[in-house]
């Protein structure tokens, strides 16, 4: 776990605290795309986060951030990020932007992208956060996504989902990539997965790795019944 001396305000010190986050927790969990890495070095990750929680902005943990959001976890979103393999140029859908941090990578790796919010005070610390980046942040159901300005090269899902709604699915272009954490429930943990469209609007999935990451709201898992 990573923190900032309280009363610290010496921009030095996030720094070296983003570079610990890297070495200890980016390198040594299978991140190995060095454009990524770069990003995660260069991106202050504690500008996407409520002012008085920038000291925790590096923990190895999940982060709340309000409105019953979280950050995910640095390790969990490298790795998602690195699974959608995102190329300069590619236009790509993030649904539950949150505070606008993996909108902030993305966009350093080149990407056209397109930042889903529906909670307002996340859509602000956001807004502040990506000045100048080439993200353009809207508003809506996160289950809705964006079809506006698709179909997406690719799209992330920022945190962990009972099922992917087809109507996600289906704003991915032919051969877009979808990445997100499934959950079956509140108690176990979640797998992190890679969706990929083909022709007819068959999808394929690809089980990455198990991640214990938060459920986003509005993508709980269905109720089971047992008998």
């Amino acid at each position: 776990m990573v923190t900032v001396a309280a009363g610290s305000s010496a921009a030095s010190d996030f720094v070296a605290a983003r570079q610990f986050m890297v070495d200890g927790q980016i390198r040594t969990n299978k991140v190995t795309d060095e454009r990524l890495i770069e990003a995660l070095v260069a991106i202050p990750r504690e500008n996407f986060v409520p002012a008085d929680i920038r000291a925790r902005a590096y923990i190895d943990d999940d982060l709340p951030v309000g409105n019953g959001r979280y950050l995910v976890e640095p390790m969990v979103l490298a790795r998602l990020i690195q699974a959608l393999n995102v190329q300069p140029g590619e236009k790509v859908l993030i649904v539950g932007a949150a505070g606008g941090y993996s909108a902030a990578l993305l966009a350093r790796l080149g990407a056209s992208v397109v930042a889903l919010e529906d909670a307002q005070g996340l859509a602000e610390t956001a807004r502040n956060g990506l000045a100048g980046l080439h993200v353009t942040l809207v508003s809506g159901a996160l289950a809705n996504g964006h079809a506006q300005a698709g179909p997406y090269a690719a799209i992330l899902v920022e945190g962990s989902v009972g099922e992917v709604p087809g109507s996600l699915l289906d704003q991915l272009k032919i051969g877009g990539r979808l990445a997100t954490v499934l959950r079956e429930d509140n108690i176990t943990a979640g797998r992190a997965v890679l969706m990929t469209r083909g022709d007819g609007g068959t999808v394929g999935t690809r089980i990455l790795f198990d991640a214990n990451t938060p459920l986003l709201a509005g993508f709980e898992p269905t109720p089971r019944f047992a008998f």
